[in-house]
């Protein structure tokens, strides 16, 4: 018996695991017919991962060329990327580890495999047909792979050294990584005669046959569904006027739907660009960072603001806050934990310097903020900075109000600027009812109420 041809083994495990990969597909369901090697392909629409190599797929690809050429339609090919069973090995020569050749054109797509949990969406500007693919394989499972895509040039050796050809055609971008890269694309040579889409390894092609049927061939190889007269064949010139109207209907309320999709999600990116520096200083924040989330919030109310820290350097509280007739201290600390009591002693030192520093400006009230339990997330931490049932006797002897900065982000969130004010300065104001604050009844006494705003300076009692 003759030895087994090892090349011929390989190729037909390679066979099998091709028929395996498309068993599950419901062609008829699609309304689709698959032609499989050894079989005429110069009528096919679509060519799906054809090879380039001889017995192996070369001529049936050539053939579905030649046809599409002859009818003067360009040939739609689908081509996968990346091996998913190969474990993310890397390569040697390179971050590159997969390849996608183009037969009669220079240069290739080159694919290196992203590490797990890669975040990926969708490329700006897309048609139609293009979105709908992004948003069909952006929701695959979270653990299938992808790969990052860039168009690759070649070298020949030859006498006079090694000639670079530079790779031919354009590579559109359909979903890319965090760093912009593409991990879908289209690819199409300067010609237009061939559109490549090139998705990644373990796809359900049950969704990718659906989609070339409902709206890749419709946009790009049109008179193919119309040589099968399949109902996703819309041919203008064949319509009734009611048909005519109805889809005139449907396209300008697509139009519309993703016009104002477009304009939400630009509002929605601009709204979170304006709010995170202050949603993240407030819950997060030290420092500088945290004061001027403060300061934000406190302008936004109504205050006109000064920054101390830039004015006089750390021998004063870190904002001065004036409202109307009111000038408040402001100081501003953080804790990763349970706030300290010894935090109220910095706004008590810096009321006792003010009138040394400021002699024409007395204050008529003052506030320490804190962030306190900041390494927690937002929703376990206290509501108060210090607890009346474990610090009693201490927030009964407080002078002035401690907020919690989760309190002020809850009223700039609901841009409730009246409780910000009444917060800071220990009172409702006149516009105001006279029911208490959540500031006022979280962290005051009857006694701090009478002691904050004695005429005169601004010294604590």
């Amino acid at each position: 018996m003759a030895e087994p041809d090892p090349e011929a083994a390989d190729y037909a495990l390679d066979l099998f695991a091709a028929s395996a990969k498309y068993a599950a597909i419901s062609w008829s369901e699609s309304g689709a017919e698959p032609r499989w090697l050894g079989m005429d392909t110069s009528t096919c629409a679509v060519a799906i991962n054809p090879s380039l190599f001889h017995s192996q797929g070369a001529g049936e690809f050539k053939r579905f060329l030649s046809g599409a050429a002859s009818r003067g339609e360009p040939a739609l090919i689908i081509a996968t990327m990346g091996n998913a069973d190969d474990g993310g090995h890397r390569s040697v020569f390179g971050p590159y580890t997969a390849n996608i050749p183009f037969p009669d054109f220079t240069g290739s797509i080159g694919g290196k495999r992203l590490p797990a949990g890669a975040e990926i969406s969708l490329a700006p500007d897309l048609d139609a047909a293009d979105r709908d693919l992004g948003l069909r394989l952006r929701n695959r499972p979270a653990d299938a792979p992808w790969w990052a895509m860039a168009l690759k040039s070649y070298g020949l050796e030859g006498p006079q050294g090694t000639t670079v050809h530079k790779p031919e055609g354009e590579l559109v971008p359909i979903l890319v990584d965090s760093l912009g890269e593409p991990v879908v694309a289209r690819w199409t040579p300067s010609d237009r005669q061939e559109i490549w889409y090139v998705i990644p390894d373990a796809v359900d092609w049950n969704t990718m046959v659906d989609w070339i049927i409902q709206k890749a061939l419709p946009a790009h190889v049109p008179a193919a569904l119309r040589r099968v007269r399949s109902p996703h064949s819309i041919n203008a010139d064949l319509e009734t006027p009611a048909e005519t109207k109805a889809r005139a209907a449907l396209d300008e309320l697509e139009r519309r739907y993703n016009d104002d999709k477009a304009r939400l999600q630009t509002d929605l990116e601009q709204a979170r660009q304006e709010a995170e520096p202050v949603r993240s200083g407030l819950l997060y924040g030290t420092g500088r960072e945290l004061e001027v989330a403060v300061a934000f919030v406190l302008r936004a109310a109504g205050f006109t603001v000064t920054d101390l820290d830039a004015e006089l350097g750390t021998t004063s509280a870190d904002l001065l806050a004036v409202l109307d007739q009111e000038t408040c201290l402001i100081e501003v600390k953080a804790a990763s934990g349970a706030a300290p009591e010894n935090l109220v002693s910095y706004l008590q030192r810096h009321l006792l310097k003010w009138p040394r520093l400021r002699p024409d400006q007395p204050v008529t009230c003052s506030a320490l903020v804190v962030n306190h339990q900041h390494r927690l997330d937002p929703a376990q931490r206290s509501t108060e900075v210090y607890q009346r049932n474990q610090h009693k006797e201490f927030v009964d002897a407080l002078t002035f109000p401690v907020l919690a900065t989760g309190q002020l982000f809850d009223w700039w969130r609901a841009q409730d600027w009246p409780a910000v004010r009444t917060a800071v300065l220990g009172r409702p104001q006149p516009s105001q009812p006279s029911k208490p604050s959540m500031a006022q009844s979280t962290v005051t006494s009857p006694r701090q109420r009478r002691l904050w705003f004695r005429s005169g300076g601004g010294n604590p009692a």
